[in-house]
């Protein structure tokens, strides 16, 4: 239950001002629909206490569907290289700050791919106090992700 209160607590900070619909919590990820400007997504905290969360985003209006992001436990020094790792598969991902996200939207649909087959994933950067390394279990991410999808589908 502290799982599910914890995303949930996640979720709403993000956005704190926006109508939000659960749709579901599956296993370490949960989905979400808000209702302006329209957009659903699946989401999952980090382990540990590092406050860093990934989101996979579809936002009809703009007619972007699987766009990921990544908001770090920690801020990124800058010219650092921030990798995604999804089990032997990597990623080099564009970052700002505390926030990171893929190049493009191959990027972004080969991450995609990556995570509905994968059991964890791992972000690791290097910050100005030195290296660091986000984990996340993968377990429900394909179902929190499709929800995601249905859920704006609906409309």
């Amino acid at each position: 239950m502290t799982r599910l209160l914890a995303l949930a607590l996640l979720a709403l900070a993000a956005h704190p001002l926006a109508a939000r619909e659960s749709l579901g919590v599956y296993e370490s990820w949960a989905a979400f629909k808000d209702a302006s400007p329209p957009r659903c997504y699946a989401i999952a905290r980090a382990e540990g206490t590092g406050g860093g969360y990934a989101t996979v985003s579809n936002w009809p209006e703009r007619k972007v569907r699987g766009a990921v992001y990544f908001a770090l436990s920690r801020e990124v020094a800058d010219k650092s290289a921030v990798r995604l790792a999804v089990g032997e598969k990597r990623f080099d991902l564009v970052a700002k700050s505390r926030n990171a996200w893929a190049r493009d939207a191959q990027g972004d649909a080969a991450i995609l791919a990556a995570l509905r087959s994968g059991t964890r994933m791992s972000v690791s950067g290097r910050g100005p106090k030195g290296a660091f390394t986000d984990r996340y279990t993968l377990a429900g991410a394909a179902t929190a992700i499709d929800a995601a999808i249905v859920g704006c589908a609906r409309r």
